[in-house]
């Protein structure tokens, strides 16, 4: 089993909570952090912009990438949602174990 923490930053509460509540629900996800806001700055369409921005730290499995990419990209009003994964290479045992229960089909 290859653990992933998935990142991604919604535009506000509404939506941040709506997906952390629909991938764990959805048991494509163990846990959901939804840390405070963050302020991003980026380049988008030639421009650079700012926002404010809610960061969820979606804990999941590699086989259950693909269906929470498409669940996140369904939910998020972005036309082009940051949707990163970052394996996760070492943790506690009883952690991963947990993290691989949770999000068997």
């Amino acid at each position: 089993m290859e653990a992933l923490l998935i990142i991604t930053n919604c535009p506000d509460d509404t939506v941040a909570n709506a997906i952390a509540r629909a991938v764990v629900e959805e048991k494509l996800a163990a846990c959901v952090n939804l840390l405070p806001r963050a302020q991003s700055v980026y380049r988008w369409r030639g421009a650079v912009e700012s926002a404010s921005e809610a960061p969820l730290w979606i804990k999941t499995t590699a086989d259950r990438y693909a269906a929470i990419e498409a669940r996140i990209r369904e939910l998020h009003p972005y036309e082009v949602p940051e949707i990163i994964a970052v394996p996760i290479s070492r943790g506690l045992p009883a952690y991963l174990n947990w993290l691989a229960e949770e999000t068997r089909p």
